[in-house]
């Protein structure tokens, strides 16, 4: 009845839902590993206002709170020395409401496999759609698709569950990458967004190769732009910057020493050891702690582990080109943190912080100990007849058919470095994009954001790759957010096919009742 493509959080969940409401369902996930960021290092969850998280999103981390119960789970701490009153949006561990906000990514892995199981879900790992005929469509219906090692996957309905958007791109739905001007949504924080100082660079960081010499040329890696290319507000191609969610522990039992990258170049690390000599002591990367003294090390500055400027391409990037990206944003954050641990520009005292910690050896053991996922924040974004933009998060333009809630920060990691000179006329490197801006309430997700134009597919829904504003998709892209959306997506498919109609003509009404009834929050009471 329902083919879904990705193994994301959102695809597992929608899945079950399928199962649920007594249909058939294929996952096919192009990775090895399901659940994406959430089992790939993202265990300190960005929840935003946990009260209007629902349905099968919320028994997830009921189901990680249920894990921790056990003795058993705490293998290099106690329940009673890790922290549970510490969360993002609060407590790591809700007792009222038996829910777990905080957590490994083996547990999280671990819990999106049971799923599998306890719903019978067949599951085909490791296939990747055949992005240049992959596609079969007929009458403005997808009626199969089919991956590179030849398998094809026919059905009623198709879910496109992925990061990046490959199946609504290849089924030829209208979609957009980079940043709007704010003057296509009336909106007043997207596009480019110079002069904003959250996560910015130290002051006094040399752009030029021999420092105070223009004539020996700007750094090109990391790269770095002459200026913001444009005024605040226009739009540009630019994409927020990918990292990897790093799970370390300072537990010399658990501890694999992070070991410095196969064709370490110092010089690539220029910019790293100039923000140290301007004055960077901390923020390198976080420390936010998970159970057994793990954590979820994510980016936390402008010279962190982002690697800012080398992902524009990704979006639309052939899988070749994509697996260099990876490699190369590898390649900067393994190398930042074994040149914060040994390189001689590095302080010594800043050296013996940061050699306390390595990856956890019982994590991630298919890949080395390293994320199996690299944080993909945005790729492609459709383009529907509604999309969704700043006005709608700030409760300005109406939603009227509510499939869901988000309501975290309208958040955009750097974008770009560019220079900047100061009154005497000396440049500076400046990071520009960082937006952190909360909309002010939760807000409802509009049924259209999921959808694409009837006149390109009628049986196509997509929980992540959603219609939205650049600026609208930074609040959107929570995976709990993710994991509501796949469920409302398997909702509406599976009705769908339950009345025969293409998923743009349901009745809405219909469409919530079931949602309310599966436990889904639709408006903030």
């Amino acid at each position: 009845d329902v083919v879904v493509y990705g193994g994301t959080s959102a695809g597992v969940v929608a899945a079950v839902q399928v199962v649920k409401m007594g249909k058939s369902v294929v996952l096919v996930s192009p990775d090895k590993q399901l659940g994406g960021l959430t089992s790939g290092g993202l265990g300190w969850t960005d929840t935003g206002d946990r009260s209007v998280i629902g349905g099968l999103s919320k028994e997830f981390y009921h189901r990680v709170w249920k894990h921790y119960q056990s003795s058993d789970a705490w293998s290099w701490q106690t329940r009673e020395e890790f922290n549970i009153d510490q969360g993002q949006g609060g407590t790591a561990f809700n007792e009222e409401e038996q829910t777990a906000w905080v957590f490994e990514p083996s547990v999280a892995e671990k819990i999106y496999n049971e799923f599998i199981e306890e719903y019978n879900i067949k599951l085909d790992r490791d296939e990747w759609l055949d992005r240049s005929r992959g596609v079969e469509i007929r009458n403005g219906r997808i009626r199969s698709i089919t991956t590179l090692s030849g398998k094809n996957y026919r059905g009623k309905v198709f879910i496109d569950a992925t990061y990046e958007g490959d199946l609504l791109a290849t089924a030829g739905v209208s979609y957009t990458t980079g940043r709007e001007p704010n003057s296509m949504y009336g909106e007043t924080i997207n596009g480019i967004q110079a002069g904003r100082n959250t996560n910015q660079m130290p002051w006094g960081v040399d752009p030029y190769i021999e420092a105070g010499n223009p004539d020996s040329g700007v750094i090109l890696w990391p790269p770095i732009n002459s200026g913001p290319g444009g005024e605040n507000g226009e739009g540009d191609h630019r994409v927020q910057a990918y990292c990897f969610r790093m799970c370390l522990t300072n537990v010399k039992g658990n501890m694999v020493p992070i070991e410095q990258p196969e064709g370490y170049d110092e010089k690539d690390f220029e910019l790293l050891f100039r923000s140290i000599e301007a004055g960077q002591s901390t923020r390198f990367y976080k420390f936010s702690p998970l159970p057994n003294f793990k954590t979820d090390s994510n980016n936390d500055s402008g010279m962190s582990t982002n690697l800012i400027g080398r992902n524009y391409d990704y979006p639309d990037g052939s899988y070749e080109r994509r697996r260099e990206i990876i490699e190369e944003q590898k390649y900067w954050q393994q190398g930042m943190a074994w040149s914060l641990r040994n390189h001689p520009r590095v302080p010594e005292k800043l050296r013996e912080e940061h050699s306390r910690w390595g990856l956890a050896s019982d994590e991630f053991l298919q890949t080395s100990h390293w994320p199996h996922q690299i944080y993909v924040r945005v790729g492609r974004r459709m383009v529907s007849d509604l999309v969704v933009n700043e006005n709608h998060l700030r409760l300005f333009d109406p939603t009227h058919r509510s499939v869901g809630m988000g309501s975290y920060n309208m958040d955009s990691h750097n974008v770009q470095r560019h220079i900047v000179y100061d009154a005497a006329g000396k440049p500076h490197v400046r990071a520009e994009g960082d937006v952190q801006i909360h909309p002010g309430a939760p807000y409802p997700i509009d049924y259209g954001a999921i959808i694409p134009k009837k006149q390109e597919c009628e049986n196509l829904i997509v929980p992540v790759a959603v219609s939205s504003s650049h600026i609208a998709f930074g609040s959107i892209r929570m995976e709990p957010v993710f994991m509501i959306l796949g469920q409302s997506a398997a909702t509406a498919a599976v009705m769908a096919i339950e009345t025969s109609q293409a998923v743009q003509d349901l009745s809405f009404e219909n469409l919530k009742n079931q949602l309310i009834e599966d436990g889904q929050i639709l408006q903030k009471s």
